[in-house]
């Protein structure tokens, strides 16, 4: 084994790399679950503001031909 001491470099490294995980030991966290069921209920409750979903009136689209293309 090695008998040189450890480099302040990688003491410093390890102490970020433990100050990072009590960070994230500290989040509050939920079950899957109801993490889902919020997501289902968002996206349901939203559903028609979605452009996706219900489409553009031809008014509000941007990207609609202004005048009709025709082949001579």
């Amino acid at each position: 084994m090695s008998s040189k001491p450890p480099s302040s470099n990688s003491v410093v490294h390890a102490r970020r790399i433990v100050q990072q995980l009590r960070v994230e030991a500290s989040f509050e966290r939920i079950k899957v679950s109801k993490a889902c069921a919020d997501l289902m209920n968002y996206c349901m409750e939203n559903a028609r503001n979605d452009p996706l979903l219900m489409g553009l009136p031809a008014s509000d689209n941007p990207f609609k031909d202004k005048k009709p293309c025709t082949i001579l």
